[in-house]
């Protein structure tokens, strides 16, 4: 359809017929910050703890560098085959298949699926341990710091995955666009408390020394156990740079003149240098104020004990963004299953007939199928987070798992497929050697982080846990 503004005609609909798009490289950007600021930048300071300064920012930078460039790549395999041209890929899995076929497109999946499940875990034992925490807070004001206050995360997840059970019923919940302002609010607010903190430690002379090299080997941490938080501090920060799953949903939202490919290689630089300021402001804030004690999250851990309504703010932010942010992620795992069992019962009305039910003045479409399938997956995961409530380990496992395939290789190969790179050139060798340490680098803080886990994991008991 064609309207007339200004004595021209302009289109109202985008070149495969759906309605223009209005995004712009400012939009991405915000897009791209909003997605990667989460409750992994609390963990950012143990990350630096551990890997020192010169570790540290190294990695931080490099890790930023790289996915600029890597998420770059990516931007030109957003149309196929030619980056400005070429038709559109509106998923990650979508471009995957287009340019490297299906067998690549059924790995990708796996990786991104199970990577999304992964987190729906990750983002119980983050709620959970920021209620524990505004538990213990309470304690510790009433009682003094060297109070006994610890307590059991189990009942805390539990009413978490109750209600989970009860938002996950809600069709299409992702579409609700008020949860990625809140998102947005909440996670910048928790970070800035968080740093804010810190930095009124060092200002009040309170800061604890630090090294270049990170916590030192002594009688308290041998040297094994030091190469292995080194390994788990990299998943950390990996999992901090991360947006991949939603890169492409990103895209989609972009105009399509000047070439979205054009306007996402600026957002992905805006975005990303932006992320890695303040992730190395946290990070060396929160650094300064511990040093070698510095806990696994800065605003759970107790480095602060007062002012403790502002912590409990700080918790507050994080308990709401998870909220959210967990059915944001989880609707996309739910719907893909929910149309793979659309298209083998295709008659089934257990899987298909929709049950209007009335609650107040709000109509939901209640499905059998869904109620089963997501009240079960709910409860799976919160069952893993009760027997592995780990924050730092299992952050570190979720960015290990997701780093080089999603960030690196993929892209690699879609570039190499849609430039025709030959095979032993220059540039084909000098991608491959990029991946190959990649890859090293992701396998390292993978094993780093299930040794994390084990290790826990032979102190507690499952189900036992009490932070």
């Amino acid at each position: 359809m064609d309207v007339e503004t200004n004595g021209k005609t302009v289109s109202q609909v985008d070149d495969d017929g759906k309605p223009n798009r209005t995004g712009n490289v400012l939009t991405a950007t915000t897009h791209i910050i909003t997605v990667v600021v989460g409750a992994g930048v609390l963990a950012l300071p143990w990350a630096m703890a551990q890997l020192g300064w010169m570790g540290g920012v190294g990695v931080m930078v490099t890790f930023s560098c790289i996915s600029i460039f890597t998420y770059n790549l990516l931007a030109d395999c957003y149309r196929y085959p030619h980056p400005v041209s070429g038709s559109r890929n509106y998923t990650y899995m979508q471009a995957v298949k287009s340019y490297l076929g299906g067998r690549m497109h059924i790995a990708c999946g796996i990786v991104q699926y199970s990577k999304l499940a992964g987190i729906t875990v990750g983002y119980t034992i983050t709620t959970s341990t920021s209620l524990v925490a505004i538990k213990k807070a309470g304690c510790f004001h009433r009682h003094g710091h060297q109070a006994y206050c610890k307590f059991s995360n189990n009942p805390f997840m539990a009413a978490f995955g109750v209600l989970q059970i009860f938002l996950s019923q809600i069709p299409n919940f992702h579409e609700l666009t008020w949860l990625s302002a809140i998102a947005c609010i909440t996670s910048f607010g928790y970070a800035l408390i968080g740093s804010g903190l810190s930095l009124s430690v060092l200002l009040q002379g309170q800061g604890r020394p630090t090294s270049i090299n990170g916590v030192g080997v002594g009688p308290e941490l041998s040297g094994e156990d030091k190469m292995w938080r080194i390994f788990s501090a990299m998943g950390n920060i990996a999992l901090a740079c991360s947006y991949s799953t939603v890169v492409f949903d990103i895209m989609d939202t972009l105009k399509s003149s000047p070439p979205e490919c054009k306007q996402m290689k600026k957002a992905n630089l805006l975005g990303i240098t932006t992320m890695t300021a303040l992730f190395l402001a946290c990070g060396s804030l929160g650094y300064s104020a511990f040093g070698d004690k510095t806990p696994g999250n800065i605003l759970t851990g107790f480095g602060f004990y007062e002012p403790f309504w502002l912590v409990d703010i700080g918790n507050i932010f994080i308990i709401m963004h998870m909220l959210g942010a967990y059915q944001v992620l989880a609707q996309v795992f739910f719907l893909i299953v929910e149309m793979g069992a659309k298209m083998m019962w295709p008659v089934s009305d257990f899987v298909h007939k929709e049950y209007p039910c009335r609650i107040g003045k709000m109509t939901l479409n209640l499905n059998k199928f869904r109620l089963v399938w997501r009240t079960i997956f709910v409860i799976i995961s919160t069952s893993l987070a009760m027997a592995m409530p780990f924050f730092n380990e299992f952050l570190a496992l979720l960015g290990a798992f997701g780093f080089w395939p999603l960030i690196v290789f993929f892209p690699i190969q879609m570039h190499i497929a849609q430039r025709q790179v030959k095979t032993f050139s220059l540039r084909w060798c000098a991608l491959q050697l990029l991946s190959s340490v990649c890859l090293l680098v992701s396998l390292a803080a993978t094993v780093g982080a299930i040794h994390g886990i084990s290790h826990n994991l032979s102190k507690y008991k499952p189900f036992m846990y009490k932070q």
